[in-house]
């Protein structure tokens, strides 16, 4: 049995991230998120594995949502 790992802290680190492992998948190129990245993103369910692919969730397009209107506003 595999077990998860917990959530991380939501950071700057994690949000930065994401933004960018978002993009690799809006390109189809998600070999480039780390596994790390990929374990901390589905631990927050901000991802999900469907079928073998990896896809950004309801809650993760809300976090996309939060975190562009941050990087906005600070911009």
């Amino acid at each position: 049995m595999t077990m998860m790992k917990p959530a991380p802290a939501v950071t700057e680190e994690i949000c930065e991230a994401f933004l960018s492992a978002s993009d690799a998948l809006l390109r189809r190129r998600a070999n480039l998120i780390s596994d790390d990245g990929i374990e901390d993103f589905v631990a927050l369910g901000w991802m999900d594995w469907h079928g073998g692919s990896l896809r950004i969730t309801a809650l993760g397009h809300m976090a996309l949502l939060r975190i562009r209107t941050r990087v906005d506003a600070v911009a």
